[in-house]
C-alpha cells in the first residue's frame, strides 16, 4: 500500500549543492594537538566538570556530568591530559564564551572500559538514564537531550516514530553519507527508540534527491527484518523541519503550544538513532560526530570529528580557496559565520562551508517593505512575517508577540523571497533577544521585589515576637500579683498585696511608738518634787496633750510644794 503524502504551506526551492560533497566516503579526520570541548553543548543545564587540571583521562570518559533531567553528559573524545579548565570561545554567532575542559592527547587513543548494553533486561527509565549519562542528544541541529525526547505523554499512546533523514538545507550531506555507509546500526538505533516508545508505526523520511540513501535505508530495514517505512518525500525546503515532517508522513499539525508527543507522535534524526546504538551496542558515549566540509573548497567532503577539535585544524582538510572569508556552521539558511578560526566542533556541528564573496554574493540593500505577501506565501508556519518585522522594526514587542513572533523557525524562507531585500530573520531574532532580556529583568525586579517583601515581612514578624514576649513577661507578672493577692484573701487579710506590705509598716511604726511609750512609763521623774508651781502647771498641761493626742497612757501628775 503506498503511503499517502501530505503538503506543508510554503516553502522554497533553492540551489542544494549537495553533489560536490558526496564523491567520496567518510573519512576519519585526525587528531589535533589539542582538544577544547564546552561543557555547555545542548539544550538544558550545563556540565559540572568532574576532573581537574593535570589528571589523565580515557577516551569516553566521563569529563562533565549532567546536570538536571534537561541535560547530557560530556566525554573526552580522545585519552590525554586536562590541561585547561575554564573559558573559551565557542561556535555562537555572540562570540561569547563558556567554560571547556582542555585536553592534550597523547596519541594512544586508549578507550574507558565499555561493555554492551542488554537494554530489552532493563526498565525503560534505566535506558534513559543511561543515554543521559552517554552524552546522546539530537544531531540534526537543535542538540536537544534525547533521553528526555524518549518519555511518552501520560495517557497518549504514541501512534507515530517519525525518523528524519530529509537533510532539507542546502550543501549540507553528512545524513545522507550516514545513511549510505552505515544503514544498518540506523535502523538498529531506531529499533532501540521504537521499544522504548512502543509506536503503532516507523516512518523514516528521506528526500528524493537522496536515491542511494534511500536504497540503503530499505535494504537494511529489510535484512533486519522490521516493518519500519522507508518513504520517499518531496525535495522542498524546510521539509527537514520536525513539524513540517510530520505533517508530510502523517498529516498531524502539531499546534504551537503543544509537542508532538501530545498528538502522539516523535521525531529523532537518522544521526541520533546511529550514535544512540553506538551507545548501547559498544558502550560509546558521544565523542564525534559526522561533519560536512564544504563551500569554497577544492576537496569537499564529510569526515567523521572527535567533538573538541578546533576549525582552525579541521578546515584545512577541505583545502579551502584563497579568497575564503570566513566560515559558516550549518547551512546558508539557518547557519551563521563563526566569530573566528580557533572555536571547536561541537555537537551541533553539522556542516562548516568555507564561505567567499563569489559563492554568496553580498545581500543588496535593504529596501522599504511593499507589503507584497511573498513572506507570508512562503512561510511553512502560515505566519504573516510583514506584520512580525513592523512590529520588531517599530519594537513594539508585545504586537510582535501577538503576531507569533515566537513561532517562527527562523527557516529564512521569507527573507529569501523578499523583493526588498529585508533581512527578515535578522530583524526576529533581534525582538526575540529584546523579549527574552526584559523577561529576564522582570523576573529579577520580581526577584527583588519578593526580597524586599520578605525583609519587611521578616522584621514584622520580629516585631511582633517581641511584642508578644513582652506581653506574656506582663501576663506573668500580673498571674503573681494575682497569686499573692489570693494567698493573703487566704490568711484573713482583704488588702491586695501592697495594702498588706503598708499595713505591715504601719504596723511595725505603731509597735516601735508602743515600746518608746513604756520605756518612757518604766521611768521615774527626778528632781519634780520642789518644781515651782508655775513650772509643775506647765509640765502638766504638756502631759494633758500628750494624752489627749493617745501618745502616751495617762500618769500621775508629780505634786508641788502648793498641792501639797
Amino acid at each position: 500500500m503506498l503511503q499517502q503524502l501530505f503538503r506543508f504551506q510554503g516553502g522554497i526551492e533553492p540551489a542544494y549543492h549537495k553533489q560536490e560533497s558526496v564523491r567520496e566516503p567518510i573519512a576519519q579526520a585526525p587528531l589535533p594537538p589539542r582538544l577544547i570541548i564546552p561543557l555547555h553543548q545542548s539544550i538544558g543545564g550545563t556540565p559540572r566538570p568532574v576532573v581537574a587540571v593535570g589528571d589523565k583521562v580515557l577516551k569516553g570518559q566521563l569529563i562533565g556530568a549532567a546536570d538536571g533531567w534537561i541535560s547530557a553528559a560530556v566525554h573526552a573524545s580522545t585519552s590525554g591530559t586536562v590541561v585547561e579548565i575554564g573559558p573559551r570561545r565557542i561556535p555562537h554567532p555572540s562570540g561569547l564564551t563558556t567554560d571547556c575542559v582542555v585536553i592534550e592527547p597523547d596519541g594512544e587513543a586508549r578507550w574507558i572500559e565499555r561493555a554492551p548494553l542488554d537494554y530489552r533486561a532493563m526498565a525503560p527509565e534505566e535506558v534513559r538514564a543511561y543515554l543521559q549519562n552517554a552524552g546522546i542528544v539530537g544531531l540534526g541541529g537543535a542538540a536537544f537531550p534525547s533521553h528526555a525526547k524518549l518519555t511518552t505523554a501520560k495517557g497518549v499512546p504514541m501512534q507515530e516514530l517519525v525518523i528524519n533523514g530529509a537533510e532539507c538545507e542546502p550543501w549540507i550531506t553528512c545524513d545522507d553519507m550516514l545513511m549510505r555507509e552505515r544503514a544498518a546500526e540506523i535502523v538498529a538505533g531506531i529499533g532501540l527508540f521504537r521499544d522504548l516508545l512502543q509506536p503503532q508505526r516507523v516512518l523514516i523520511g528521506i528526500e528524493d534527491n537522496k536515491p542511494e540513501a534511500i536504497a540503503a535505508m530499505t535494504a537494511a530495514v529489510r535484512a533486519a527484518g522490521e516493518s519500519f517505512e522507508v518513504i520517499a518525500v518531496p525535495t522542498r525546503y524546510p521539509a527537514g523541519g520536525a513539524k513540517q515532517l510530520i505533517r508530510v508522513l502523517t498529516g498531524k499539525e502539531i499546534p504551537a503550544a503543544k509537542r508532538s508527543t501530545d498528538l502522539g507522535v516523535q521525531c529523532f534524526n537518522v544521526a541520533t538513532a546511529y550514535s544512540a546504538w553506538r551507545a548501547v551496542a559498544h558502550g560509546e558515549p558521544l565523542i564525534s560526530r559526522i561533519v560536512t566540509l564544504t563551500g569554497n573548497a577544492d576537496r569537499p567532503r564529510n569526515w567523521e570529528v572527535p567533538i573538541g577539535m578546533p576549525i582552525d585544524a579541521l578546515l584545512p582538510l577541505a583545502a579551502p580557496r584563497p579568497d575564503t572569508d570566513g566560515v559558516i556552521m550549518g547551512g546558508p539558511m539557518m547557519g551563521f559565520l563563526i566569530p573566528a578560526l580557533d572555536v571547536p566542533v561541537i555537537k551541533a556541528t553539522n556542516c562548516l562551508i568555507a564561505h567567499s564573496p563569489s559563492l554568496f554574493p553580498p545581500q543588496p540593500p535593504e529596501m522599504p517593505c511593499i507589503r507584497c505577501g511573498e513572506c507570508a506565501r512562503a512561510c511553512p508556519h502560515e505566519l504573516q512575517p510583514m506584520d512580525m518585522y513592523w512590529w520588531s522594526r517599530a519594537k513594539n514587542f508585545g504586537k510582535a508577540q501577538e503576531a507569533h513572533l515566537f513561532d517562527c523557525i527562523e527557516c529564512g524562507c521569507c527573507a529569501y523571497v523578499c523583493p526588498a531585500h529585508i533581512p527578515l530573520v535578522q530583524y526576529f531574532r533581534f525582538a526575540k533577544s529584546e523579549i527574552w532580556a526584559r523577561e529576564k529583568e522582570r523576573k529579577l525586579a520580581e526577584g527583588a521585589k519578593e526580597r524586599f517583601e520578605f525583609k519587611q515581612f521578616r522584621e514584622e514578624r520580629e516585631k511582633a515576637e517581641k511584642a508578644e514576649k513582652l506581653a506574656k513577661a506582663a501576663a506573668a507578672q500580673a498571674a503573681k500579683k494575682a497569686a499573692e493577692a489570693a494567698a493573703a484573701s487566704a490568711a484573713g487579710s482583704t488588702a491586695p498585696p501592697t495594702d498588706a506590705a503598708e499595713a505591715a509598716k504601719k504596723a511595725a511604726i505603731a509597735a516601735a511608738l508602743e515600746r518608746a511609750r513604756a520605756q518612757r512609763a518604766a521611768v521615774q521623774a527626778r528632781n519634780t518634787e520642789d518644781l515651782p508651781p508655775e513650772k509643775a502647771r506647765e509640765i502638766a498641761a504638756i502631759d494633758a496633750r500628750r494624752q489627749q493626742a493617745g501618745l502616751e497612757p495617762a500618769a500621775a501628775t508629780p505634786l508641788g510644794k502648793e498641792d501639797a
